[in-house]
This record gives structure tokens, C-alpha cells and sequence, in this order.
């Protein structure tokens, strides 16, 4: 799979970015990044899976509905999330995560409210693809 992941100052917000060989790589490895402002994802145990699907046609919208999807479903069920993968096909996107419920052993880093459409970008340079936007905190 493969991927670089990173953050970056924004204000009072941060960005976030995924890159990769694929578009899929470069959205799972940004999820990386964003959950990683959370928790320390090396201490995360994927316990428990969640799985959804979406449409979207517009490459940047679709990122930044990957990682809201992440949120809110980690958020519904109170969990820390550490492992993802995404699927696509054409317009049509499966996402996957595993994590665990939040528990003493998992130190709280800084809360993420959601993906935003700002400094929004999705493109191939290189051969590589980067996907990145600004994360409320």
C-alpha cells in the first residue's frame, strides 16, 4: 500500500496530508495523519471494524467525506481509530477502519471536529497522488 502522511500549521487549525502511489493510498495515509493528531496509532488495537460506503465523482469532495465519514462513525461509537483502507470504484468508495473504544491505556492527543474545505486539494504529481485540507480542531 504505501504512504507518506504529514500535518501542518494552520492557525489555530492544522492540515493534513496523505500522499501515495494511488489515490486510495494517499486519502488512507491523510486518515493516518488526521488520527494520528488524536492518539498515538501504534497503540491502537483493531478490535472492532467499521465499514460504509459512498458516491462521490469529485475527487477533493470525496476526501474530504472520507475522513468526515471516519469521524463521525469513530465518534457514534466511541472509538480510536488506527487502521484504514479504502476501495474505488469509479464514483464508488468503500472505506474500512478498525480501532478500539477509548480506554485509560490511550492518551487523548487533540481533538479533530472534522475535514474542512479549506487550502482543499487532490492532485497527481509525479505519479504520485496528494491529498490534503485543513482539519478543525
Amino acid at each position: 500500500m504505501g504512504g507518506e502522511r504529514g500535518t501542518f500549521e494552520h492557525g489555530a487549525d492544522f492540515g493534513i496530508f496523505g500522499r501515495g502511489p494511488r489515490i486510495e493510498d494517499a486519502f488512507r495515509a491523510a486518515a493516518e495523519a488526521m488520527f494520528a493528531l488524536t492518539t498515538d496509532l501504534a497503540k491502537v488495537s483493531p478490535r472492532e471494524k467499521i465499514a460504509f460506503e459512498f458516491d462521490e465523482d469529485d475527487l477533493e469532495f470525496a476526501f474530504v467525506r472520507w475522513l468526515n465519514l471516519l469521524l463521525s462513525h469513530a465518534a457514534d461509537r466511541g472509538l480510536a481509530l488506527g487502521r484504514f483502507e479504502l476501495e474505488r470504484d469509479g464514483d464508488h468508495w468503500k472505506g474500512t477502519a478498525w480501532g478500539e473504544p477509548w480506554h485509560d491505556g490511550l492518551e487523548r492527543g487533540t481533538g479533530v471536529k472534522g475535514a474542512t474545505l479549506t487550502m482543499l486539494s487532490v492532485k497527481q504529481e509525479g505519479g504520485a497522488w496528494d491529498a490534503r485540507c485543513v482539519v478543525d480542531v
